[in-house]
């Protein structure tokens, strides 16, 4: 049985800032039903209910400086273990000092504590390991280690890394005198080497370099990135200097926390057969909720949950939205994020009481009740990795309105109302005129609701279960445990 090793920052239902929790939560169990024995390794944060996730402390061999919980998923053989040490996480933030709403001024030492504490753990308790499956900047150091500091280790002589980039604008990016602190070779920091990056120390960087294999959340965003240095970041040389070319593997969702009808935190639950009573009581429901006029609601209602910030294409949101209003619709957004952000969307809440409805903050339930509730969901990322909201909205029967970009593109078709195909409305470039015409065009299939019905049943009936998904991963780790060479043009993987 192969045994697969996820490092991550956070995961559902345990601890969760974004998308990656999500996957962290789905992937295993996926990967446990296909004949994995999977175990996870996240912080132990302070904000994370012990009690009501039944988690033990695990008895460790002496000499170890930290602490370990265990839990077991229900349902599954998916172990997850929280490693603990009060200095670094026993604090109300994941990555954000909440008084200051910036990174932590220690972020770099958390996140070197974190990876090295993980690999001592994996080697004195959880050997032998087949795959180290690291996700993002925050675990990007280890196929380094394993290549450097752990080169003798026996029982990590047959251990595999893979490494998953979520979002490639988070690199950990820290000062060049941190390099002091990884327990690296400090000459080893030179122009151009694996850890270098414009004369400072790039986590990422080093994960790419060393890892056996690299993926991605999405084919074409596996693309971007290897093509385009501005959506890269920086990076897109390094990974196309890769001997084994980054794998595309679109996230999924997990459907039994995202089906409308089971979903306990909607109103009225629904198929596709019934989705129309249901989502109309819903709607009344997000109304209520946002302090909206409920004789609105034969009104288009547009929604966002989202981060607020400029990657999510908040500056198109803010140039488009009066015009979208003057049309008589509504607009909600639940999110929170960039400050600026978040007062410019203020005001414009407060200039049209009656139809725009702001949620600062984030709420689990009043996500899914947004979704469920909604007409329209806008994402007009300006690059998006994979997105799950634009998935999370087709289940639910409300129709995206999205930049062609990223996971957008690989989930998103346009809607022919001539044939009756398509799942949502697209637009390439990142211009407001190009976002408003995708919007015009949705309110147009709106109004004819033969076509709209036909639209939603299409989004309802894709398919974006985590199946697929894990058994592509299932097969990258067998190729890279053999040894096998992945091609770019492997099929498989989407990739072209």
């Amino acid at each position: 049985m192969m045994h697969v090793v996820m490092v991550a920052a956070e995961a559902a239902p345990y601890v969760k800032v974004g998308g990656l929790a999500d996957v962290l939560g789905a992937l295993p169990q996926q990967l446990d039903r296909l004949g994995a024995s999977v175990d996870v390794i996240i912080p132990r944060y302070r904000i994370i209910n012990l009690r009501q996730f039944s988690f033990a402390r695990l008895p460790l061999p002496e000499g170890l400086n930290f602490d370990v919980q265990i839990s077991i998923i229900p349902g599954t053989q998916v172990r997850v273990f929280l490693l603990g040490n009060d200095r670094f996480f026993d604090r109300d933030g994941v990555y954000v000092d909440s008084t200051t709403g910036m990174d932590y001024d220690d972020q770099a030492d958390r996140w070197i504590y974190f990876q090295r504490t993980a690999l001592e753990f994996i080697r004195t308790v959880l050997h032998p390991v087949d795959v180290i499956h690291c996700h993002d900047f925050q675990t990007a150091l280890i196929p380094g280690y394993l290549r450097r500091l752990y080169a003798g280790e026996p029982r990590y002589s047959q251990t595999k890394s893979v490494l998953t980039i979520h979002n490639i604008g988070y690199q950990g990016i820290f000062a060049p005198e941190t390099m002091f602190r990884t327990g690296f070779d400090a000459g080893e920091f030179q122009p151009t080497s694996p850890f270098e990056f414009f004369g400072k120390l790039n986590f990422l960087k080093a994960g790419i370099s060393f890892a056996d294999l690299v993926t991605t959340v999405s084919p074409t965003y596996a693309r971007e990135i290897q093509e385009d240095n501005e959506l890269s970041f920086g990076l897109a040389g390094v990974l196309r200097g890769r001997p084994n070319p980054v794998i595309g593997i679109l996230n999924g969702i997990d459907y039994d926390v995202w089906s409308p009808s089971q979903d306990v935190w909607i109103r009225a639950t629904y198929d596709e057969r019934t989705a129309s009573d249901a989502r109309c009581q819903n709607k009344m429901a997000v109304l209520h909720k946002f302090q909206l006029d409920e004789s609105r609601l034969s009104k288009p209602l547009l929604a966002m949950v989202s981060r607020i910030d400029a990657q999510k294409g908040f500056d198109l949101v803010e140039a488009v939205l009066d015009e979208i209003l003057s049309e008589d619709v509504s607009f909600v957004l639940l999110g929170t994020g960039n400050r600026d952000g978040e007062t410019r969307m203020s005001h414009i809440a407060a200039r049209y009481p009656d139809q725009v409805g702001l949620w600062l903050g984030y709420d689990e339930g009043l996500s899914h009740q947004v979704i469920s509730g909604s007409d329209i969901f806008l994402m007009p990322s300006k690059y998006e990795p994979c997105g799950l909201t634009q998935m999370y909205s087709m289940r639910y029967g409300t129709v995206p309105v999205v930049r062609s970009t990223g996971g957008l593109k690989d989930t998103v078709q346009e809607f022919d109302p001539h044939s009756g195909q398509g799942t949502g409305f697209t637009f390439s470039e990142f211009e407001a005129s190009d976002f408003k015409d995708a919007i015009d065009r949705a309110l147009s299939v709106f109004a004819d609701k033969a076509a709209w019905k036909t639209l939603m049943e299409n989004g309802m009936r894709s398919d974006f279960s985590w199946t697929h998904s894990a058994a592509q991963y299932r097969s990258v780790y067998q190729k890279t445990l053999i040894g096998s060479e992945i091609h770019k043009s492997t099929s498989e993987f989407g990739i072209s």
